[in-house]
């Protein structure tokens, strides 16, 4: 749905974005993540025609942003970080003049502003001045213009900045909610944003493309498909000793104690799944399982190891598939 091919920003000297490339598939949530100043902005100011790029091409749809700007801008919905208001409007005059902007039919109109009143939940506070309202509330207006005309693509630039924690839940499930019917890019330096919402991942940092991938793929560090959280109810002594015995297990290391579980953290031999054989004896024992899952690192180390790395000048095992470009 989206192609970014060798995309370059000059300002002068200062090379802003540095033969950048990725592609964003039909559907798909991509988290665009980098620390401030990495060039984020600049990527979805190019994309959604705001500025022209120094080289490069984007594709939308198969349009192609510097040879037919007004189809690609058709394709897409912009949320910028700061949410483009007519402070004097009420809420249902600016959605009516952003459908007079983008030229949605008449005949269309009616059932589509009801259908982001709805969507968006600002229903309530439509005949409201926008001047008077929340800093959530304003948020919610400006992610229902980029929902005027209902286009394929949304970008989304630090949709929950300067939000309090439950106006950034809210955003996150509407974010959530529009995966099936939009092709969604969302940039931002919040790392537990792109976990909770995205499919995958690029990340970008003093204007290059570090690393790129699924999120699966950045929080399954090496090894750790063969290293396992596992909390179970029972005598610990007893529970270790079982798991110990399981063939294929190499170490297992005690935890903690949660409520009525005992955690421990299972390794096994690489290429082993010891998970079908861990569940068999540990039923056998009567010990049941409260739960088990895969051991990984936080995408914020991740993201930490990315930068630091980049930074001084190395190579990092998470960015094997960023020199062609995300494909």
């Amino acid at each position: 749905m989206i192609e970014i091919r060798n995309l370059t920003k000059k300002y002068g000297q200062f090379m802003a974005l540095d033969d950048v490339s990725f592609d964003v598939k039909k559907g798909e949530i991509l988290g665009f993540l980098g620390p401030n100043g990495a060039g984020k902005s600049t990527t979805m100011n190019i994309l959604t025609g705001y500025i022209p790029c120094t080289s490069g091409t984007v594709k939308v749809g198969g349009y192609e942003i510097m040879e037919e700007p007004a189809k690609v801008k058709r394709q897409i919905g912009y949320l910028p970080e700061l949410p483009p208001l007519y402070m004097d409007m009420t809420v249902d005059e600016y959605l009516k003049f952003m459908f007079e902007m983008k030229k949605v039919p008449l005949a269309r109109r009616k059932a589509q502003m009801d259908d982001i009143l709805y969507l968006v939940k600002i229903g309530d506070i439509k005949k409201r001045l926008i001047k008077n309202l929340s800093k959530g509330y304003k948020q919610r207006v400006g992610f229902a213009q980029a929902l005027v005309g209902n286009p394929p693509v949304l970008v989304l630039d630090e949709p929950t900045v300067g939000l309090d924690p439950g106006q950034i839940v809210e955003i996150r499930k509407l974010i959530s909610s529009l995966r099936h019917d939009h092709t969604i890019i969302l940039s931002t330096h919040i790392l537990s944003e792109v976990s909770a919402v995205c499919s995958s991942v690029v990340m970008i940092n003093h204007g290059r493309i570090a690393a790129s991938g699924s999120v699966s793929d950045f929080t399954a560090s090496e090894g750790s498909v063969n290293k396992f959280l596992i909390s179970v109810v029972g005598n610990k002594n007893t529970i270790q000793k079982v798991i110990s015995d399981v063939n294929g297990v190499r170490n297992v290391t005690f935890l903690r104690v949660d409520k009525d579980a005992s955690i421990f953290s299972v390794e096994s031999g690489k290429g082993v799944d010891i998970r079908r054989p861990l569940f068999n004896e540990l039923a056998r024992a009567s010990l049941p399982i409260i739960e088990l899952k895969p051991e990984g690192r936080s995408l914020e180390e991740i993201f930490i190891d990315i930068v630091n790395n980049d930074k001084n000048g190395e190579s990092s095992r998470y960015a094997a598939d960023a020199k062609e470009g995300r494909k």
